[in-house]
């Protein structure tokens, strides 16, 4: 086998990886998940983003066609995205609310966001993500710009968490976030490369910068936040961090929409 295809393999075997880490398409690589393969192939998150926010657009767009009002088109566009990834980092985003918000020690922080079971500060946090986010893209209204719009989101958002999972330290010894490892310097160089050119192509300069000094002062309270409560990151951590990375991005796409 030529090393050309062998690299061909690898790219296409960290696809499917990420996909399958963050989706629930039935594309899971037949790659062994052991070794830090999972931390390898955190570059590739950028790309299953995109495909989750292409589809969400597409929705919206169908949407738009028969004849829905950009409210209900944009719902239907947030439930596609959500059902695609399993609600998996909107079940991180209430898991950590839980957590940081109702716990009085570590160790009772860390058994909440373990607990399957949605408390008062989970709700709220899931509420504000879907009134937000909802809010924003029936704000943006216009199809293409909905479409720009999703794709910079949840490829951005999940640009900036192999930098995270590297520069914060696991809470526990095991988890998925312990689990998968801390990505090496290349996965997280490339994975920041691809989301901030999506965001910049998608966006334009001036909201691209907008949106990775927000993304990246949120980023920081996110982990000083995690480090000081519950030592360092965890699945649900990520998961809150995508969150607040698609929710900065629309909401700064809307405002620069509306300031026209």
């Amino acid at each position: 086998m030529t090393p050309r295809v062998e690299l061909l393999k690898d790219l296409v075997a960290d696809l499917r990886m990420a996909a399958s880490f963050v989706t629930i398409l039935p594309v899971a690589s037949a790659k062994p998940a052991g070794d830090g393969a999972i931390a390898r192939a955190t570059w590739a998150l950028p790309v299953a983003g995109l495909l989750v926010g292409l589809a969400g657009a597409l929705v919206y767009k169908v949407a738009i066609r028969v004849g829905l009002t950009p409210n209900l088109a944009a719902l239907l566009a947030l439930a596609t995205t959500a059902l695609i990834t399993g609600a998996l980092h909107e079940d991180g985003l209430a898991d950590t609310a839980d957590g940081l918000g109702g716990g009085r020690t570590r160790e009772r922080k860390l058994e909440i966001m373990r607990d399957s079971r949605i408390g008062t500060y989970g709700v709220c946090a899931l509420i504000l993500s879907f009134g937000l986010r909802w809010g924003a893209l029936a704000a943006i209204a216009n199809p293409f710009a909905v479409m720009l719009a999703l794709c910079a989101a949840h490829t951005a958002a999940r640009a900036g968490v192999p930098a995270f999972m590297s520069l914060v330290p696991p809470a526990r010894p095991d988890g998925l976030s312990a689990g998968a490892g801390s990505p090496p310097g290349r996965s997280v160089a490339i994975a920041f490369a691809l989301g901030t050119f999506v965001l910049a192509l998608a966006l334009g300069p001036g909201k691209a910068l907008t949106a990775l000094i927000l993304l990246t002062l949120a980023g920081l309270i996110l982990a000083r936040l995690a480090v000081r409560q519950i030592g360092g990151q965890t699945g649900d951590i990520l998961g809150a961090f995508e969150q607040t990375g698609e929710i900065l991005i629309l909401l700064v796409t809307a405002s620069f929409q509306m300031g026209r």
